[in-house]
């Protein structure tokens, strides 16, 4: 008997994108099964059907790949950009796997960044109820006062909904420089950036240096490396964590 599955989860196995980002290229005609334009709710056997996106066959790879790239500013964390700005897949030419980020940080942002091929795993981690820690390290101008950090602490109301507690502590002050460690518990669309402008701050830098276990160390801009089996185990048990645990 055949073993199907669903084409969006089969996509997002073999590295292509997210279950969600799947379904839209599936919605947009992008995918073809056999040479047919799939559709969105179809089932594939992988032993037997041909899938292509954009025209090119993709195949579920024996090897899972989790890597840890130090992003520079100016790099998209997109597979790919129609105004052929640098997207994160320019620093991975080497890497003989597709791989894709796991979240995001913006533009102007840098720091630790997680990619895999590895759907369940890319699902696992991004999922808003796990609440896995992630570690910033922000330059602000020109200086914070302490109800401005106790506003970021406790939450904020940013586009319509209340933000999570957050961990702030100053690391540095300076005359109209301070750098702060900004913990966040939640993955909003640059929630930091977002809350620094309500309270007037300006951001100079923004840096993320941890994800869950995972710290970005020495790891140079530009640089990747394979997490090690330690680290892709610590991260898998934190985001299983009872919700109430994670918080």
């Amino acid at each position: 008997m055949a073993q199907t599955e669903r084409l969006q989860k089969y996509l997002s196995a073999c590295g292509v994108a997210s279950r969600r980002k799947a379904e839209e290229l599936i919605a947009s005609g992008k995918v073809k099964v056999n040479g047919h334009v799939a559709q969105i709710g179809d089932k594939i056997d992988p032993k037997q059907d041909t899938v292509t996106v954009f025209g090119q066959r993709v195949r579920r790879t024996e090897r899972n790949v989790y890597l840890m790239l130090y992003k520079p500013r100016g790099y998209l964390t997109t597979l790919s950009d129609d105004r052929g700005r640098k997207c994160v897949p320019d620093l991975l030419r080497d890497v003989p796997e597709r791989v894709y980020p796991i979240g995001r940080l913006d533009k102007d942002s840098e720091g630790l960044l997680l990619l895999t091929n590895d759907g369940a795993f890319a699902n696992l981690i991004m999922h808003p109820a796990h609440h896995i820690p992630k570690r910033y390290r922000v330059t602000v101008r020109p200086a914070v006062t302490d109800e401005q950090i106790r506003q970021m602490t406790e939450g904020m109301v940013i586009d319509g909904y209340r933000t999570a507690p957050t961990q702030v502590r100053v690391l540095e002050r300076e005359d109209g420089r301070v750098v702060l460690e900004i913990v966040l518990y939640e993955g909003r669309n640059r929630q930091i950036r977002k809350m620094c402008e309500q309270l007037g701050l300006e951001v100079a830098r923004l840096k993320r240096t941890a994800m869950g276990p995972v710290k970005l160390g020495m790891l140079q801009q530009g640089q990747y490396r394979e997490l090690t089996a330690d680290e892709v185990e610590k991260l898998q048990s934190l985001a299983e964590r009872p919700t109430q645990e994670a918080e």
